[in-house]
């Protein structure tokens, strides 16, 4: 019988009631591993930040747009993701959302827009989650290979083999952050929206690989390329031209054939001939041996000992070889290198930017064994020969062009206490808790009351101060715009590239909505400029397509400024014709907008020109004597001081009423429309975005008229609410060539 009993106890599982339930637990673990396990592999999530290819291959900009590349492969079950990406900047900056739609199967691609608001460190956060909130993958610590200052130079390329990948000559230990950055772009990769490639100086395109674009593509790179962009064009075949509309269209010549020719010793005898006048975009670069860019002079030769070209070496394989180079019929624009009947580079101007034109393929031999391949390439997008010096070069800080615009739209309605009234309340606080506190007591012979007296005082100072904080701060919720628009004429229709500048005060602590609905928008918060620059603002942008809806965070009695990158296509609101003579311009506006345009300027070969009003709906001539104008260089100067002081008052809570605000604002837009010709020392330089400075159209011989169209926004307001105040004001810009 006890044995019976212990065989049953033994075979019965309930007698091992803990082992069993280890095994389930065991069971259940390694089934939910596998569960998890198997999702994470039906799930590929990829970001690349920057220019360039792969994860290892970004180059980001300093304060400028950079495209970051997120592509998404779902081989397991259909979900709607929600991609966060932040910078983890101390909470503040610009968070950026995007939802896509992943069915089962599906790898989708998309590229966000993100602003570069520091040039020291720079990494980003990338999180993907479903529409329950649940985190499927994320991307933490994302950093790029180099993270260039805004005085360097990125370089892209789209080649056609890894080893014709243009290079550069190293520059000097000592400046290393500023070596000039190349990037080799994927056609898969290349951006569809034309607001991330402002961050690229110039482009090289090999004809086989602009077969690979596609439409909107093609699209962003024109339409960067009009807004003052460098492509240059390499030509290995004329069938990958003559069979590619678009890139047929866009050259300045027709590709008739190949031939093969010994110009070798043309491009070294080109190499190295001294840089005698300044070019189109050495007006936007540096004098590495004197502190931050300023505007080149057009009469000063190149230093004697700043020309490292000078100094290559001769190349007897390569002078030895032959080029094989494309024949053909020259339409416009000026041969750069070789002779008219054999022309090795062609270049000419498109819209405000310039095309180039290598009539071989840099990518064939004897070319790509060149010893000399890499000082072609800096010569060839103006590196400045004072990059490759052995002189020291020390970055100054300089406050963001950013905050002279913020100076002309802030509120109004905030007053700051001067610092003398804040010491004397001070004072005053001081005194009355201590010797006023110590003598009425005494008198009383009631000391013990200062537990009493003490926490009154403080009560009754803290609501003075909030009395008086309320008085200077309180005000009306408020919006005011100021659109800088550049109007970039393309036959009967136009590029608009606009920047928005928008400011908005809050009374309390409030998020408000703004969104755009043009076909290409950004936003982003004020860049402050200083060591290394920053955001000083909070956002959640979430990207629509190529435009955007975004909720702002504004403290309370705080005015904060954002700002607005778009580009469109549309009628020409104004058209501009220039014709000149000796002694004198003939000026001629159409004034296509159905309001009146105030304070119009012309600028031409350093001198500024007022024209007065130009009636709505009207066309109006000026004649002008050339020898009448005002100095261009001394109208910006007159603003330099009013400039720098507004930038670094209006980060101060104290000081007079006025501080930190500029009242004229026609006049010190058109002014600003020029800030790289303010006297540029360590006081008063002036970071910018690209395309903002138009003192390079000036130099290049181009007439600019600044025409100002007050109470007037040439898109729909981005603001979402309704402001108790509010005001628009436009500045048009447009370039042309002199007639």
């Amino acid at each position: 019988m006890n044995t019976s009993r212990q065989r049953q106890r033994h075979f019965c599982p309930f007698g091992y009631r803990s082992r069993c339930w280890l095994w389930l637990t065991a069971c259940w673990c390694l089934s939910c591993f596998g569960i998890v396990h198997s999702a994470r592999a039906a799930l590929q999530f990829d970001v690349f930040v920057g220019y360039g290819s792969g994860v290892a291959e970004g180059v980001v900009p300093e304060a400028s747009w950079f495209p970051v590349t997120i592509e998404v492969h779902n081989d397991g079950p259909s979900f709607t993701g929600v991609i966060e990406l932040s910078s983890g900047q101390m909470g503040q900056g610009q968070s950026r959302v995007l939802v896509m739609e992943l069915p089962n199967g599906t790898r989708k691609r998309e590229i966000l827009p993100v602003y570069s608001a520091s040039r020291y460190s720079g990494a980003w956060d990338v999180r993907l989650r479903d529409e329950k909130g649940r985190l499927r993958a994320e991307r933490l610590n994302l950093k790029p290979r180099k993270l260039t200052p805004r005085e360097s130079i990125i370089f892209a390329a789209l080649t056609r083999t890894v080893g014709g990948m243009p290079i550069m000559p190293d520059t000097k230990a000592n400046r290393s952050d500023f070596q000039p950055a190349t990037a080799r772009l994927l056609p898969e990769l290349f951006p569809e929206n034309p607001l991330v490639l402002q961050g690229l100086d110039a482009l090289y395109l090999h004809s086989e690989k602009a077969l690979d674009l596609k439409v909107n593509q093609v699209s962003a790179l024109i339409a960067w390329l009009h807004a003052g962009g460098h492509l240059i064009v390499g030509v290995e075949q004329p069938a990958q031209i003559n069979g590619n509309p678009w890139l047929r269209n866009v050259l300045p010549c027709e590709i008739t054939g190949v031939t093969t020719a010994k110009a070798s010793e043309v491009l070294q005898n080109w190499l190295r001939q001294p840089p005698s006048k300044p070019s189109l975009s050495e007006a936007l670069r540096p004098d590495f041996s004197q502190g931050p860019r300023r505007p080149p002079n057009p009469n000063r030769p190149a230093p004697t000992g700043t020309n490292p070209f000078a100094t290559i070496l001769d190349d007897e394989t390569f002078e030895s070889g032959d080029l094989q180079v494309a024949t053909l019929t020259l339409h416009e624009g000026k041969v750069v290198v070789g002779s008219p009947e054999t022309p090795l580079i062609i270049s000419a101007g498109r819209g405000r930017g310039k095309i180039t034109v290598l009539t071989f393929s840099p990518e064939l031999e004897p070319f790509r064994s060149w010893k000399n391949r890499s000082w072609f390439w800096a010569r060839l997008i103006n590196v400045p020969p004072e990059a490759f010096g052995e002189s020291e070069f020390v970055r100054q800080s300089g406050a963001n062009v950013d905050g002279v615009f913020g100076a002309m739209i802030d509120t109004k309605q905030i007053r700051k206490m001067p610092v003398a009234w804040l010491l004397l309340l001070l004072v005053g606080y001081l005194l009355v808790i201590g010797p006023f506190d110590q003598y009425w007591l005494k008198k009383l012979n009631k000391q013990m009351l200062t537990w009493l007296t003490f926490p009154a005082y403080v009560a009754v100072f803290s609501g003075l101060i909030y009395v008086i904080g309320f008085y200077l701060r309180a005000g009306e919720t408020e919006w005011n715009e100021l659109h800088v628009v550049d109007v970039i004429p393309l036959g009967p229709r136009a590029d608009l590239t606009g920047r928005t500048y928008a400011s908005i005060y809050s009374p309390v602590n409030a998020k408000y909505d703004v969104q755009s609905d043009q076909p290409f928008a950004t936003l982003r918060g004020e860049f402050q400029g200083w060591n290394g620059g920053q955001e000083s603002t909070k956002a959640l942008v979430e990207q629509r397509g190529n435009s955007f809806r975004a909720e702002v965070s504004v403290p309370v009695w705080v005015s904060q400024v954002y700002v607005s990158d778009w580009w469109r296509q549309s009628p020409s609101p104004l058209n501009l014709t220039v014709t000149a003579d000796a002694n004198h311009l003939q000026v001629t506006i159409e004034n296509r907008l159905d309001r009146q345009l105030t304070g119009a300027k012309l600028a031409f070969d350093g001198k500024i020109f007022d024209l007065g009003a130009v009636p709505a709906k009207q066309t109006k001539t000026f004649s002008l004597d050339r020898a009448a104008g005002t100095s261009l260089k001394n109208f910006v100067d007159g603003y330099a001081s009013l400039f720098q002081v507004a930038v670094q008052q209006r980060q101060r809570a104290f000081g007079s009423g006025d501080s930190g605000q500029i009242s004229d604002i026609a006049q010190g837009s058109m002014a600003a429309s020029f800030v790289s010709l303010m006297a540029n020392d360590q006081y008063r330089s002036f970071n910018y975005p690209a395309g903002l400075d138009l003192a390079p159209l000036i130099e290049r011989g181009e007439a600019v008229l600044l025409a100002w169209a007050p109470d007037y926004a040439p898109v729909p307001p981005i603001n979402k609410f309704s402001p108790r105040r509010t005001h628009r004001d436009t500045l048009l810009r447009v370039a042309v060539p002199m007639k």
